[in-house]
């Protein structure tokens, strides 16, 4: 039997991460606060994916490696697959999640029509919410990286989110 944690656990600790963060070790600076939560991110990423793809052969393409992201990985972390995949042919991919699971607890003022990218977190300053958020983005943005990097293929991922708890993770493969 596997070893797992409990998700009231992981929503406290990624929690305390983006409060710690955010409001003690780098309060004036979250653009480095941003970077570090990822970093934590990446790591765990990088760790399941080892943990995910051990008696697996390795993904001859990115699309499949996608696939594995959005199926396997995805339910093993989240226990429910990706709602939908979208790319262009080039190196882009758009995984919609309708219910984040991280952000199902989360609101925001509904006279927010849209949040925005987490891309620049300095914009969204206005708005202590939006920016508690986008912080909490960071982390799951990580472990794709961390997954897909573990996987042989260098990237950069951003989230979008527009309408609580939906979130969608771009990905953008690195030539």
């Amino acid at each position: 039997m596997g070893r797992e944690v409990s998700e009231s656990c992981v929503e406290s600790l990624l929690t305390e991460i983006v409060s710690s963060y955010c409001n003690g070790f780098y309060a004036d600076k979250p653009e480095l606060a941003a970077r570090r939560i990822e970093a934590i991110g990446f790591q765990v990423g990088h760790q399941l994916s080892e943990r995910y793809t051990m008696d697996r052969p390795r993904f001859t393409d990115h699309l499949e490696a996608i696939k594995f992201i959005c199926k396997d990985f995805w339910s093993e972390v989240f226990k429910k697959q990706i709602d939908n995949l979208k790319t262009n042919h080039r190196g882009t991919f758009v995984l919609q999640d309708n219910r984040f699971r991280w952000l199902s607890r989360m609101s925001v003022d509904p006279s927010i029509e849209t949040l925005g990218s987490i891309q620049d977190p300095s914009a969204m300053a206005e708005n202590k919410a939006a920016q508690a958020i986008g912080m909490h983005l960071y982390f799951p943005c990580g472990i794709i990286r961390g997954a897909l990097s573990n996987l042989g293929i260098p990237c950069a991922v951003s989230a979008d989110i527009s309408n609580l708890p939906a979130c969608s993770f771009v990905i953008r493969i690195k030539a």
